[in-house]
């Protein structure tokens, strides 16, 4: 071994200073009780003690010299913080050798609103037009029943009748409104028969939902069109601006966008959150008069959102709430708020906006200087101000917004019909497609998107379904143009243009794209000797950047783009390798706790707009993302937080199994298994939910332990042994072998990565998973909820061989058979596309679907050999275990850790191995070498090793 630098002749001050979950001098900070994190300078060993000190107008808090270890996530200890406090800290420490750091440079934070008392503003839109004639309502029957049993039922139709107010009735689906619970225990709905206009119709509404009959459409899907003028009158010294929107919005002051943010305030479920934006427009500001304005679109809140083609789920109109606070030098302070004051126009550029279906944008509808002062406004209509505030919580953003992030170029144009003209971006993504071309006056140029082309080198958009995905741009004069949407985005490698004038030559610099997805840090990556494999790994990183816009998404593109569970539980170790997602997975994690059903049911999708959950793997998102975020980060909070959720979750489970078995079960399986009978896959949803249930209890009690609960520690523990037990006396013989249950990879695949089986049947049922294997030809036989162990089980019996050669497999169903076909992203189904086939079902068709991803976790922990430990979260300590193997000749993962960076790489030639592990301050490192040398723990530093396989 040879040791690179390990010691340090001088102590340096700490460095990369961050608050809460990675926030870096952070404006507009969302917690009045933050945790603050420091990196030790490399060459130091370990931290021994630590000093902090925060600062605002006076001293907020001196920790004074702490003995510990402790140099991330430490809490705040001085002074109550309120909302707009700023603050600067430095932090110093002692290292191995007692020697004293210097101090570091100081770091800032200012914290936003924090409660909704602080908003003096209302919430404003454009005063509607006259709303079409609603249609008239007669309700025949309305019935309360148990969802499964419907002879457990009640009549409410003489009690709905009586709520029906000017031909509107609001229903609210909860046993205390309705005077009584019909069927305990049961999960119950709510069925109406009515007449609308004459004809029959019948609506289910699920228990603990609302909804309104005749249902309530948002009509406006043009964008309003916002702005006012104030007087400055003296030298400002600090503007801060304040706002949100029950849509999406852009804020304009003095003709400048306010901040780089796209689709903000994002997507939470909006009854119980509204996330708000801080942005700094001190310099924007100007001496007398002074014009604010605003875009504001649907977004999520008011348009579409799914494929029933629902709009206003959320809410009929967008609305805008937004604060500016300006303090003078000589410590007046003046807000410029929403209010009557204000005007507004629908008429504007962009006629029609959808995040689904694309904008409209009419140039001739343009109007230069909106967004300055003395703009005449003569023609803009009052606002509506909405006098209810909500009963929503305001919260500063508690991570960071969709942003670009990339600009891609044109590669190749084709021209495949005439007057169509294909642009090749090269690579699938998510984001907008900008233009710069010329226009003919009163002229349309019609910009269609799709992620793969037909044979005929035309556009292939039947996987969009209902989405239109297509934007308009009428000319206002004659010219070039610089033009992208605002308010949509797209998932595309091909931009289609027709309408363009006679003659035109395109160029490959009038179509770029923008890339866009929630701005997270960069902080793992992985390479290799293999091409296939380096694209496979771009292809997982791509699919996690055009599906985490805001929340992590299924797909990009079609049109549902929705907060799928499962597939978030299956790629997040994965995801959190990638990049740093701890402050966007805390956030998304809020929103499923709002929105649990009372049962303790997770919604299928989060925000939930399908009023359904009770599945197997999906559902666990409530207790597997947690836990994945706790041991990645070392943030307990994560548990602490969402450790009510995973309780009820698990009474759930509870309730509905005997002797510790579940013998009913819905829900969507193991979904997309290849060679499947039907898309939910093989393995029965009765042996899933029994697995998942004891997993989900499993981490109950593990998170009980880490908190300090010993009681439910004890209590969950055993209620986990006991449904462990129950599912492998029922599903498992002496020899290992499934019984009562078909034999599918999956099932042997949670049974032994649950340990759900006992340790002297795990090796016997791995066996006869390798005979599986072995059955379909070596290849795997896995959906969305098999496919994350396959290779780590296999490894972990060992079979890292078989492990390898899954990975490596070039025919269907495998990692490279897609990247075989031309894909740069992950795919929906392992056969999306074939050359020799065509495309695949078009109703479940997505080409950027991140979950079979999940084979990432692998490639780094196991194939580099970058491997964390559960026991020391956040990589205190973490194992360097590769695993060389296939045709790979070398690989190579880095990380970003609390800590500093992390590495571990691997080169062979012939029967030689060299390996190197970068080790950071203030961690240790287990290194567990492939040719069975004996393990060494070394100490921060690099460090190389040459070893004989």
């Amino acid at each position: 071994m040879t040791l690179v630098h390990a010691n340090s002749f001088g102590v340096s001050m700490p460095i990369d200073l961050t608050m809460g979950e990675g926030f870096v001098n952070p404006l507009g900070f969302h917690d009045a009780t933050p945790v603050f994190s420091w990196k030790l300078p490399v060459g130091v060993q370990k931290q021994t003690a630590y000093q902090l000190v925060v600062k605002g107008d006076g001293l907020l808090w001196d920790s004074g010299w702490v003995e510990s270890d402790r140099s991330v996530f430490v809490p705040y200890g001085g002074k109550a913080l309120a909302s707009r406090q700023q603050g600067e800290w430095q932090v110093r420490f002692r290292d191995e050798n007692g020697k004293q750091s210097e101090w570091s440079e100081s770091a800032t934070f200012e914290l936003g609103l924090l409660s909704n008392a602080d908003w003096k503003a209302q919430w404003i839109r454009p005063s509607m037009p006259d709303a079409p004639p609603v249609p008239e309502f007669k309700l025949i029957k309305a019935t309360y029943r148990a969802k499964e049993k419907h002879e457990l039922q009640k009549d409410l139709t003489a009690f709905y009748r009586k709520k029906i107010k000017d031909n509107f009735l609001e229903v609210n689906v909860r046993n205390q409104v309705l005077g009584g619970d019909p069927a305990e225990g049961s999960v119950k709905e709510l069925v109406l028969v009515y007449l609308l206009d004459g004809e029959e119709r019948t609506s289910i509404v699920e228990e603990n939902k609302k909804a309104t009959f005749p249902p309530m459409e948002a009509k406006v899907e043009s964008v309003a069109w916002l702005r006012r003028e104030f007087p400055v009158s003296g030298e400002v010294g600090r503007a801060r601006l304040y706002v949100t929107a029950r849509g999406v919005f852009e804020v304009h002051l003095n003709g400048e966008k306010v901040g780089n943010d796209a689709f903000v305030p994002g997507w939470t479920s909006y009854a119980d959150r509204l996330d708000t934006l801080t942005y700094d427009v001190t310099d924007k500001i100007i001496g007398g008069q002074n014009a604010i304005g605003a875009l504001l679109g649907a977004g999520w809140y008011a348009g579409r959102l799914g494929w029933a083609h629902d709009k206003g789920l959320f809410g009929r109109h967008p609305e805008l709430l937004l604060q500016l606070e300006i303090t003078y030098r000589d410590g007046r302070k003046v807000n410029v708020v929403s209010n009557g004051e204000w005007k507004a126009t629908l008429d504007g550029p962009i006629v029609v906006s959808s995040i689904y279906d694309g904008e409209t944008y009419d140039a001739r509808k343009e109007m230069p200087g909106w967004d300055k002062p003395g703009y005449d406004d003569a023609a803009w209509g009052a606002v509506g101000v909405n006098a209810e505030p909500g009963a929503q919580r305001l919260v500063p953003k508690p991570f960071a917004p969709v942003r670009v992030t990339e600009t891609l170029a044109t590669r190749k144009i084709t021209e495949p019909e005439p007057g169509r003209f294909v642009f090749d971006l090269g690579q699938n993504m998510v984001g907008w497609p900008v233009l710069d071309i010329p226009v003919e006056k009163d002229r349309t140029v019609t910009l269609r998107v799709a992620e793969m082309l037909n044979q005929d080198g035309t556009m292939y958009t039947a996987n969009y379904r209902s989405a239109k995905a297509t934007d308009f741009h009428t000319a206002a004069q004659t010219g070039t143009v610089s033009w992208r949407p605002t308010f949509t985005f797209h998932g595309f490698r091909y931009v289609e243009l027709s309408g363009l004038p006679e003659g035109a030559k395109p160029k490959t610099d009038w179509v770029r794209g923008e890339v866009l997805h929630t701005d997270l840090p960069r902080i793992g990556s992985f390479s290799s000797s293999h091409e296939k494999l380096n694209q496979l790994y771009s292809n997982i990183t791509w699919g996690q950047r055009g599906n985490f816009l805001d929340i992590p998404t299924d797909c990009p593109q079609r049109d549902e783009r929705l907060g799928w569970t499962g597939d978030a539980q299956a790629f997040a170790p994965t995801a959190l390798l990638n990049y740093d997602c701890h402050a966007f997975f805390k956030s998304w994690l809020g929103s499923m706790r709002d929105d649990q059903f009372a049962d303790g049911q997770i919604p299928h999708v989060v925000p939930d707009i399908l009023n359904a959950g009770g599945s197997p793997g999906w559902m666990d998102a409530a207790t597997i993302i947690p836990w994945d975020v706790y041991v990645s980060t070392g943030d307990a909070e994560m548990l602490s937080e969402n450790y009510g959720m995973m309780e009820k979750l698990v009474a759930w489970y509870r309730g509905r199994s005997k002797d510790g078995l579940i013998s009913k079960m819905g829900g969507f399986g193991d979904w997309l298994q290849p060679y499947a009978k039907d898309q939910k896959g093989d393995t029965p949803k009765e042996l899933l939910g029994t697995a998942f249930y004891a997993n989900s209890v499993q981490i109950l009690a593990d998170s009980a332990t880490v908190l300090g609960k010993k009681a439910d520690a004890a209590k969950y523990g055993a209620e986990a042994a006991r449904v462990k037990a129950a599912f492998a006396n029922h599903y498992f013989d002496a020899d290992g072998k499934l019984r009562n249950a078909p034999e599918t990879q999956t099932a042997y695949l949670l049974a032994i990565g649950f340990n759900l089986v006992p340790d002297e049947l795990q090796k016997k049922a791995a066996r006869h998973l390798v005979a599986l294997v072995d059955a379909a030809d070596g290849h795997l036989r896995t959906g969305f909820l098999g496919t994350p162990f396959i290779a780590q089980v296999l490894d972990d019996m060992g079979h890292g061989d078989l492990a390898y050669s899954l990975l490596f497999k070039e025919t269907y169903p495998s990692w490279f058979f897609s990247i075989n076909q031309g894909a740069t992203t992950m795919w929906e189904r392992w056969n999306s596309y074939s050359h020799q086939d065509g495309f695949g079902n078009v109703t479940m068709n997505s080409f950027n679907h991140y979950a079979y991803g999940a084979i990432g976790e692998w490639m780094i922990e196991r194939v580099a050999g970058l491997s964390l430990d559960p026991e020391h979260p956040g990589y205190r300590h973490f194992f360097v275990r590769p695993l060389s193997g296939g045709p790979l000749t070398s690989a190579r993962a880095e990380l970003e850790t609390a800590y500093g960076k992390a590495a571990s790489g691997w080169r062979k030639e012939g029967n030689r191995l060299a390996m190197e592990v970068v080790v950071p301050p203030n961690t240790t490192a287990t290194v567990e070498f492939p040719n069975g040398r004996p393990s060494e723990t070394v100490a921060p530093g690099v460090h190389r090793f040459e070893l004989e396989l």
